[in-house]
């Protein structure tokens, strides 16, 4: 038996490929949407894809389950409490599936939804008794469990859901034999949990010692444990999770209609019309020269997550990226269920040559000339859009707070009439931000080069942790 990890950093997630070698039979956990590298995994050994699990609607990404069902054949499971649009399996607690020497047995263990199962995972040349792994979804992370307020679980209350979470992880999960592998769907850096560990498998009897969720506590205890604290969720995660369940285009059929190349005039032309223009460029090169009226997601850093913070999915899009990464930014916008890019501007910025009407740029400042400015009668807003817990580990005196995903909603809060510097932990958000600012016509808007971090290092005044 072989389990295949496969990790996607960009939004944390993993999924698994569970091989029994003898037969060369496969079945997929969790696949992200674009699956050629399990599709090109199977080929290169000669292993056959017959399953797809989900092991509950995930609304961080949109999972391939139907791109793997179209180009394979393989049969779709999902727990006993889900409803879909398409044909499935559902599986309930005890539930077997085997194939070879690979049994997997199902658990159900609702919290995260309602419908979460966890597989365990068994080497029937080892033992048919003790489990090898179990996959847990986002039921347990590796130093957390999934939380149990999202929107994803709609008609089901974030109390009831942390209710089914302690009787699956109390009753369940941590009577598994200790030495027994833990693979979750999710690791440090997913907004489905609040302290995910970097690492990328543990076993049960490590996460009873060292998990805080997974001390002996009341009820009562875990569900205050577990619901507070938890990171805001964007919007797209209820549009996700609803995708999910649904019989949809593939990923291949969505890409063919959405990877076209503009022109500048059909461009402006749909821009015009009301679409979105996002620029995938990094910070540096987007502010020195850019579109505008375009809003900056660097594609190295969390793009998708914060693509779906920032955008609509339900506006056309079109993309401005250098040349040869115009595939990518449209693939990573169709893992989130964003199937409404409308094409890329061809030639990318070059495409602006001897339109400095189109042009516009954002001024960038250091830590050091933003301190001496602070000291002045003319001092601009600082304006932190870190996350509240970031800002609670040490601020800029005198700073606001708007967090990057609040911003907009938030957008008369931040003055016309005053210079902005705009700042995040490392320089990735606040371009996000200025970017909006100025689409909101906040023209006044300038950059912290190095964030937070830049400024911490300078030695520049800052307020105490917790004022």
């Amino acid at each position: 038996m072989k389990i295949e990890q496969y990790y996607l950093g960009c939004l944390a997630h993993a999924s698994y490929m569970i091989v029994d070698e003898r037969t060369g039979i496969a079945a997929v956990v969790d696949p992200q949407r674009d699956i050629d590298q399990y599709v090109r995994d199977a080929e290169a050994n000669g292993w056959t894809i017959r399953y797809v699990f989900l092991t509950h609607f995930h609304a961080d990404f949109l999972a391939g389950h139907i791109e793997l069902r179209n180009r394979t054949g393989a049969h779709i499971y999902l727990g006993a409490r889900a409803e879909a649009e398409y044909e499935f399996t559902p599986v309930k607690h005890g539930d077997v599936v085997e194939f070879g020497d690979v049994r997997l047995e199902i658990m159900e263990t609702p919290g995260h939804t309602p419908e979460g199962i966890s597989i365990l995972v068994y080497d029937l040349t080892k033992s048919d008794a003790q489990p090898h792994a179990v996959l847990t979804g986002d039921t347990l992370f590796i130093g957390d469990v999934g939380r149990p307020d999202l929107l994803a679980s709609i008609g089901v209350t974030a109390d009831e859901l942390a209710e089914m979470l302690y009787d699956s992880i109390t009753n369940k999960l941590v009577k598994l034999p200790d030495e027994t592998l833990v693979y979750p769907a999710h690791g440090a850096g997913s907004l489905c949990g609040k302290q995910l560990s970097t690492e990328r498998v543990s076993t049960i009897g490590e996460q009873k010692k060292y998990n805080y969720a997974l001390q002996p506590m009341s009820k009562e205890q875990f569900i205050k444990l577990v619901e507070v604290d938890q990171p805001d969720a964007p919007d797209y995660f209820v549009h996700d999770a609803i995708l999910n369940r649904k019989e949809r285009s593939s990923l291949d059929e969505t890409m063919k209609q959405a990877l076209r190349p503009l022109d500048l005039d059909e461009f402006l032309r749909i821009r015009n019309e009301g679409a979105q223009v996002l620029d995938v460029r990094e910070a540096a090169d987007f502010e020195g020269a850019h579109l505008a009226g375009a809003i900056n997601v660097g594609l190295k850093g969390q793009y998708a997550t914060w693509s779906g913070t920032v955008l609509s999915h339900d506006r056309p899009i079109v993309v401005i990226a250098e040349t040869g990464d115009e595939e990518e930014a449209i693939m990573r916008l169709g893992r989130i269920g964003f199937d409404n890019a409308a094409g890329y501007l061809k030639g990318g910025m070059g495409a602006l040559d001897g339109r400095d009407d189109l042009i516009r740029s954002t001024p960038r400042i250091t830590a050091p000339a933003l301190a001496e400015q602070l000291g002045t009668p003319a001092a601009p807003v600082v304006l932190d859009v870190r996350s509240e817990k970031e800002r609670d580990a040490g601020r800029i005196e005198g700073s606001m707070h708007i967090p990057l995903g609040h911003l907009v909603e938030r957008i008369d809060e931040v003055p016309t009439d005053r210079d902005v510097v705009v700042h995040c932990q490392g320089g990735y958000r606040s371009s996000i931000a200025a970017s909006l600012l100025r689409k909101h016509g906040r023209d006044r808007v300038t950059d912290l080069v190095g964030g937070y971090k830049a400024w911490a290092a300078s030695n520049a005044q800052t307020e105490p942790v917790n004022n």
